[in-house]
């Protein structure tokens, strides 16, 4: 599966902002940029998109940023990577099915890419906050 930087970058703004939902505060664009290395140019514009999309809303002024509309809980990585990519499209690959073995080798490529699709949208934003605690619960310092 290739992932493009625009919805990697996406993905990380995203599980910052989850990690602080409920927390009426919302959350910076420098410290988003800042803390995972992301031009804030393009956040601005990623997080744009995620506001059309409803997933975000803004705030402006001092204390202003983005926050979660929704629960992380009701956003999958699958949604956020189709806002960010465009509509999903069906691979094929390059062979044309015109025989029995190539008919074949284009119903495993689906079938892939229907597993790939079904896990995209499994796994929850809220997922991925719970994991990113337990691994700082495991996290041991000297």
């Amino acid at each position: 599966m290739k992932v493009s930087a625009k919805t990697e970058y996406a993905c990380l703004a995203m599980l910052e902002l989850a990690a602080h939902y409920g927390s009426n505060e919302p959350v910076r664009i420098r410290a988003i940029a800042d803390e995972h290395g992301i031009p804030s140019r393009f956040l601005v514009q990623i997080l744009l998109q995620l506001k059309g999309a409803g997933f975000v809303a803004s705030t402006r002024g001092a204390a202003g940023g983005y926050q979660l509309i929704k629960s992380p809980e009701d956003i999958s990585l699958g949604e956020v990577m189709t806002v960010i990519e465009g509509q999903e499209t069906e691979s094929t690959g390059a062979v044309a099915a015109n025989s029995p073995t190539a008919r074949v080798l284009v119903d495993a490529w689906r079938e892939i890419s229907q597993v790939e699709h079904d896990a995209l949208y499994a796994i929850s934003f809220g997922d991925l906050v719970s994991r990113i605690k337990r691994q700082n619960e495991n996290m041991f310092y000297i």
